[in-house]
């Protein structure tokens, strides 16, 4: 069995967000199962000059995009044993940042007709075409449309990921013909509301739907997740499932990590207590080893819970905690926290951006950590902190629920609440302190953290799964 994986980021050549993680790691995981798979994406400027060195030029190929041909570069790179399929066209590609251009309409059109067209020039024949979020979306589409009946092309299957159902490519009707190539005759396959989504054609299109955890592709059937398009999804419930990702384990394991200030394992995690002490240090707050240290590292933004925090936040710091938070956003929410620390210089400390390095300290060091978000695809940021010995404080909402659950039971790996309100949120904190001060009971719900499993392998097993059910191979 052969998989193309298409989309439009992979570490470690271009990433913005957790689809280039994903990418990333996924179709590696596939592999290693025996499963063919290789992974196409566009060529971007902002590809650092060190890792072209080895690509290869392996020839090129005129595009369709509308009533335009286009040149389309086709490059070969491999890295972890994976082959990647680099698509090139410098009037696309060659400018700085991934998306948010005035042209990306006809942009990732172009990249969702080379996907298939390269299909003809490659050694590899995909029995399954894997696509992801909007900017690929046009790829079942077009193959149900233009390439299902073409002589090579007969009886590949497509599935299509829906990463975060916000962002679905929503256009104009006016640039049906003249930027997707669609004909007036299929603009039902593709029209919603008015207007061009090409996300609601890749759902009417595809064989199958992924959602990236169980709890997302459920939540996204009603309408306060699904942006319009919960109608659509129950219309196809039948080809609908979720499968939780995974998180690279190799990047993220407090045994080998480098970026953290001392490493431990499951079997010794006493170092934990040392980097607890030294991201104290880093945060400017005082160094006490006994008091429970809370940390978020997110973006600032309202999805993310930031207003539940915000509401509560000074309750939270009346118990006997410390709270660090690395992260950037709205300006509101910068600026809330920014005056917090000015307020609590004892307790609280915040650094604005996203910092790599400090991020893994603080998954190192930190004892707990918070995640209320209001809606939440996947989420790794809680795998992670589970990965590291730091019990996670999260809303039962998508992938948080799917992966953490609450220790009242004495089995769980965290604490969870259900409803999007504040003090339900200040409710599962304070149990958190409370259970703290219990050494032993602490200990053990660190150890159950470290015995998580989040790796690749458990996700790619229930994708291959998914691939031979439709397949029949």
């Amino acid at each position: 069995m052969k998989v193309l994986y298409v989309t439009s980021e992979a570490l470690p050549y271009a990433a913005s967000g957790g689809l280039g993680d994903v990418a990333g790691s996924l179709p590696q995981a596939i592999r290693q199962r025996l499963v063919g798979c290789r992974i196409v994406m566009p060529l971007y400027e902002d590809i650092p000059e060190e890792l072209r060195e080895n690509f290869k030029f392996i020839t090129s190929i005129s595009v369709p995009v509308s009533w335009r041909r286009q040149y389309c570069g086709i490059y070969e790179a491999r890295h972890n044993g994976i082959i990647y399929y680099l698509l090139d066209n410098q009037y696309y590609f060659r400018r700085h940042g991934l998306y948010g251009h005035y042209d990306d309409a006809e942009r990732f059109a172009f990249l969702s007709r080379a996907a298939l067209e390269i299909i003809e020039h490659i050694d590899f024949r995909p029995d399954i075409i894997h696509c992801n979020d909007w900017q690929t979306a046009l790829v079942p589409i077009y193959y149900r449309l233009m390439y299902s009946d073409r002589e090579g092309y007969e009886n590949i299957k497509t599935l299509f990921t829906i990463h975060n159902i916000q962002y679905q490519g929503i256009y104009g009707m006016e640039i049906l013909e003249d930027v997707f190539g669609i004909y007036p005759s299929a603009r039902g396959l593709v029209e919603f509301d008015g207007s061009i989504n090409l996300m609601k054609g890749a759902i009417e299109s595809t064989d199958w739907i992924s959602t990236v955890s169980p709890t997302y592709a459920e939540e996204i059937l009603d309408p306060w997740f699904a942006h319009g398009l919960d109608g659509i999804l129950r219309n196809h419930s039948d080809k609908l499932s979720g499968i939780l990702n995974g998180i690279d384990t190799i990047n993220y394991d407090p045994e080998h990590d480098p970026l953290i200030y001392k490493n431990y394992s499951k079997s010794d995690y006493s170092g934990k207590a040392d980097n607890k002490k030294a991201l104290q240090e880093r945060f400017g707050l005082p160094i006490k080893p006994d008091v429970p240290l809370i940390a978020m590292v997110t973006r600032l933004v309202a999805h993310k819970g930031l207003d539940l925090v915000q509401c509560v936040f000074e309750e939270i710091l009346e118990n006997d905690v410390q709270f660090v938070l690395l992260g950037a956003g709205d300006w509101a929410y910068e600026n809330f926290f920014k005056e917090m620390k000015e307020k609590y210089p004892e307790k609280f400390s915040v650094v604005l951006g996203f910092i790599p390095e400090l991020a893994h300290k603080i998954y190192a060091g930190a004892d707990i950590f918070l995640m209320p978000s209001k809606s939440e695809p996947c989420g790794l940021a809680q795998m992670v902190s589970l990965r590291y010995g730091t019990i996670p404080i999260v809303r039962e909402t998508g992938g948080l629920k799917d992966s953490v659950t609450d220790c009242g039971d004495g089995s769980g790996n965290g604490f969870t609440f259900k409803s999007y309100n504040a003090h339900d949120m200040l409710n599962a904190v304070r149990r958190a302190i409370a259970l703290y001060d219990d050494k032993e009971q602490w200990d053990i719900l660190i150890r159950r953290a470290l015995d998580c499993d989040f790796s690749w392998g458990r996700s790619a097993n229930e994708y291959i799964k998914l691939y031979r059910m439709l397949t029949k191979i």
